[in-house]
């Protein structure tokens, strides 16, 4: 599953020049927690989150606090970290765990906005139905991608554990049927029952 198979597209977006009351009301109204703020030519510019407003909160009563922030660009984060739409998901997750982020701006080569992809969404490809991810094994992993009969595997998902049992041609193509199988979204273990002719034995009766 890639980000574009999950991103959410319909983001609002704010300018440099909102002003900061303005952003908090859009991200109260529509319970999000991070706005992504963009030019006029629809670009990403920078993001302003709940942080941004705990530490302008700080800022406040601070006795040092400089001019008063009117705009969203006085406070936004810079350099903000994006993702391209064909990328992996889990290359998304793992970018958010290592950056401790929330979400992802989607972003074309030219960093026009496409979207967002936040942890919620990630979540959500491990409540995939056990019987849409058999379905996947089946119909792109099996017949698709590996050829393979679908008559000679025995293919059963139950909350997200996938067993695969019958016979397959060899040990090689026993672990990369395993390896693909793991890689899906919504699978959370494989028990590899499969079984395989001995190295050198004969198919003919």
């Amino acid at each position: 599953m890639r980000v574009v198979d999950v991103m959410t597209s319909d983001v609002i977006t704010v300018r440099p020049s909102t002003t900061i009351t303005e952003a908090a009301r859009l991200m109260f109204r529509n319970r999000i927690s991070g706005l992504p703020v963009c030019d006029d030519d629809s670009c990403l510019i920078g993001m302003i989150t709940e942080a941004d407003f705990l530490r302008l909160e700080v800022a406040r009563h601070n006795e040092t606090m400089m001019d008063a922030v009117e705009t969203v660009g006085q406070v936004m984060t810079q350099n903000v970290t994006t993702i391209a739409p064909g990328v992996p998901l889990a290359d998304a997750a793992r970018i958010m765990v290592h950056e401790d982020i929330n979400r992802l701006p989607v972003v074309d080569g030219d960093l026009r906005m496409l979207g967002i992809v936040s942890r919620l969404e990630v979540v959500a490809a491990f409540t995939r139905p056990d019987d849409v991810v058999e379905d996947e094994i089946r119909e792109d992993v099996l017949r698709r991608i590996m050829g393979v009969d679908l008559d000679s595997i025995d293919v059963t998902v139950a909350s997200g554990v996938v067993t695969l049992g019958g016979t397959i041609g060899t040990r090689a193509e026993a672990g990369l049927l395993e390896e693909l199988v793991r890689r899906l979204d919504g699978v959370m273990r494989v028990d590899n029952q499969l079984l395989w002719p001995p190295a050198g034995a004969s198919h003919s009766e």
